[in-house]
């Protein structure tokens, strides 16, 4: 119980105050902005080991990338009750993720 904390803190850090302006404005147009989000994440993930870092590192950026793109589109059209939507689906994803990947710690 006590790791999954950690974990989820841990993804809290990397994927919110470790994302700065430019990765969290131009991840869903650049991926050059996001692989500096995911490189980050990745990075602030290693604590709990490389093999799941890199695992969840790279299911971040699949899911990051179609989750932001589909936000663009709903901020430009200003549905912001579907935008919300997608954000809480994408990090639930990303829970349940790091959920399927905690044996890998």
């Amino acid at each position: 119980m006590k790791l999954l904390i950690f974990v989820l803190i841990g993804h809290w850090i990397a994927d919110f105050i470790c994302q700065s302006d430019y990765m969290a404005r131009n991840k869903s147009s650049s991926n050059k902005a996001l692989g500096l989000h995911i490189l980050a994440y990745t990075l602030v993930m290693s604590v709990f080991g490389i093999k799941f870092a890199l695992v969840n590192g790279a299911i971040h950026f699949v899911v990051d990338y179609m989750t932001s793109r589909i936000t663009k589109k709903l901020w430009a059209k200003q549905d912001v009750h579907n935008f919300f939507v997608v954000i809480g689906f994408d990090q639930l994803i990303h829970t349940v993720t790091l959920l399927l990947t905690i044996g890998l710690i």
